[in-house]
């Protein structure tokens, strides 16, 4: 418990980005060590200037960590640090991976097959069709879901997940004191109660704020083994996440969409650049044949596809 309390002041100082809280573990070993530390050995850390050395050491407020982890403790939700065994595999291979997650449901699903969802937040009929829908087939198939639980497709890719009886995770960019937006607060609150998870690299009383949001997108591609793409404009969060996915090495599916819509100009590019054409079911089933459906049942699905073309 003494050792957490490092790891909730470290995850509290947001002007040192992740990659250099991670040399710092890496030269530190660990958190308390690194909260004895004085300002020359800071600074013999790579890419640890004077000002991030005075930033950490200005952030040393004993008293507000201590009521950090009590509200932690209070609102059962659970620390993952970088250095634990139930810390995501996946997220390992980020170079900028986040040194702590805070939880709150189940976090077994973390590591199983997942596929990341996500699109417009102004999307269109055809987008909540498809996203439901195909969240609902996934969740049939034993797959969990990955979204950001921001309003348009991401609402529609938990409500089709919940609907299909699966779990979805949902990954936000604030703390979970300051749940954004707040219309989305009773479904995030039925993905708990239905066995699914939210996800947050922020302590419980951080603001939403922009950059956050655009942090949390590598979270989402980074926690899933694909992504799929529903309605995207050109320019948007969407497409950065995407950027994120093809950074991780990650596979990505677009849903093609129509040519005149602007929620589809996203998707259609993507297509044009390389992405998967994701029109139905099989697309996925033929990506992973054998991660989440029997063989004998992926191989017929993919032979009936084959007869059909």
């Amino acid at each position: 418990m003494e050792e957490l309390k490092y790891w909730i002041w470290l995850a509290s100082i947001l002007s040192v980005g992740s990659r250099k809280k991670l040399k710092l573990l890496e030269h530190f070993k660990n958190p308390s060590r690194l909260w004895k530390a004085k300002k020359e050995e800071l600074m013999q850390v790579e890419g640890i200037g004077e000002n991030s050395a005075e930033a950490i050491l200005q952030s040393k407020h004993e008293r507000k960590i201590e009521k950090e982890l009590e509200k932690i403790q209070k609102e059962k939700i659970e620390i993952i640090t970088v250095k634990d065994r139930e810390y995501p595999l996946k997220l390992h291979q980020l170079y900028d991976k986040p040194i702590v997650l805070l939880v709150k449901g189940d976090k077994k699903i973390l590591k199983e097959f997942s596929l990341a969802m996500i699109g417009c937040r102004k999307n269109t009929i055809y987008g909540e069709i498809v996203a439901k829908s195909l969240a609902k087939r996934m969740a049939q198939n034993a797959i969990v879901s990955v979204s950001g639980l921001a309003v348009g497709i991401d609402s529609f890719c938990h409500l089709g997940t919940l609907e299909g009886k699966g779990k979805t995770i949902g990954v936000i960019g604030s703390g979970f004191d300051y749940f954004y937006p707040k219309e989305n607060q009773k479904l995030a609150e039925r993905i708990l109660a239905e066995g699914g998870g939210l996800v947050s690299e922020y302590l419980p009383d951080e603001k939403p704020d922009k950059l956050h949001f655009v942090a949390r997108n590598r979270i989402i591609s980074g926690l899933a083994d694909g992504v799929v793409v529903i309605e995207a404009q050109e320019k948007s969060g969407t497409m950065l996440t995407v950027d994120f996915a093809l950074e991780q090495g990650k596979t990505v599916f677009a849903v093609p969409g129509n040519i005149n819509s602007a929620c589809s100009k996203g998707t259609n590019a993507l297509i044009k650049q390389g992405a998967k054409i994701l029109t139905n079911w099989e697309d996925i089933v033929e990506e992973y044949p054998l991660k989440f459906l029997q063989e004998e049942k992926a191989f017929d699905i993919m032979s009936k596809k084959k007869r059909e073309t």
